[in-house]
């Protein structure tokens, strides 16, 4: 039954998806991008219309423009952008979060934004920031354009392999192999994305 109905799931509408939230994600709007890129990269393992280059493509494209966004509305609204997302998000932008990412990115510059979008915070204020603070584009894109490709590239080239390998092993429970390991990696990703987060 899940076979099935996973097998009637089109494609191109993965790939929207992934691309949409991954790329709003960046723009600066808290959504569970990683959790969508590795619940696409794990159906592509079992899904034969799913290309996992594919989503590795279109979740990078997603990131760069996303972040690409981010950055154009930080360079013409500067900080009165993180004032707007506060209201909006208090959770994710209060002042002491946009503080220590503001530190990180005084610091490392390029590095922050390449590195922030490994970690969730940084992700969504990475663009903003970095306009805010006077980052040269040409440098932020670079950066950005790195980064995105190695986060959406990795993040799927794993994701793949690991439900490869789960149906390979485990071939008559392939369903439910694939179910444990996805609770298991959407366990570990939200984890490992809270203990990133600065509080």
């Amino acid at each position: 039954m899940l076979t099935q109905w996973l097998h009637t799931v089109p494609p191109l509408l993965v790939y929207i998806v992934v691309g949409l939230v991954v790329g709003l994600e960046s723009v600066g709007i808290p959504l569970p991008g990683e959790i969508v890129l590795v619940t696409a990269a794990l159906m592509a393992s079992h899904h034969d219309g799913i290309s996992p280059i594919v989503v590795g493509a279109v979740a990078s494209a997603g990131a760069i423009a996303g972040d690409s966004a981010g950055y154009a509305l930080g360079k013409r609204f500067g900080p009165r952008v993180f004032g707007w997302a506060g209201e909006k998000f208090p959770r994710h932008f209060s002042e002491d979060r946009v503080g220590r990412a503001q530190a990180l990115f005084e610091r490392y510059g390029a590095w922050a934004v390449f590195f922030g979008r490994f970690v969730a915070l940084l992700r969504i204020l990475s663009g903003p920031l970095a306009a805010t603070m006077g980052m040269h584009y040409g440098k932020f894109l670079l950066a950005n354009a790195a980064g995105g490709i190695a986060w959406a590239g990795g993040t799927t080239a794993v994701v793949y392999f690991a439900g490869e390998a789960a149906e390979h092993y485990l071939a008559e429970f392939s369903w439910v192999a694939l179910l444990v390991v996805l609770l298991a990696v959407i366990g570990f990703s939200v984890r490992a994305r809270l203990r990133r987060s600065p509080r």
